[in-house]
């Protein structure tokens, strides 16, 4: 299984094609999914640190021109953990005034 690290938060495996939103959130990381995993409010992105995804896609590439973000980062509503990575949260309840939205879909 692939092994997911997050910055303040330690490291936990996850099973293979499991969205990486729903394995933060899952495994206690307070990551923000306002739009729940549409691609739409930019709240789950976040910095790949170490390891892969696939490329950045059309919809996240929308999402980031519309908003104005820069492109290093993911939308984390949007990959699926398929090998070990290291990622940093960008937005998370705790370091907003927000409640996380509606959970995402498999």
């Amino acid at each position: 299984m692939p092994k997911v690290t997050v910055i303040g938060y330690g490291a936990f495996e996850v099973e293979k094609g499991k969205k990486l939103v729903l394995a933060l959130e899952d495994n206690g990381v307070d990551i923000l999914h306002r739009c729940g995993g549409n691609a739409k409010c930019t709240t789950c992105r976040v910095e790949v640190l170490a390891g892969e995804f696939c490329d950045l896609s059309n919809v996240e590439k929308n999402a980031f021109s519309e908003k104005g973000i820069e492109d290093h980062l993911r939308l984390s509503c949007q990959l699926r953990v398929d090998g070990d990575v290291s990622v940093r949260p960008i937005m998370t309840v705790n370091g907003s005034s927000m409640n996380a939205g509606p959970r995402p879909s498999k």
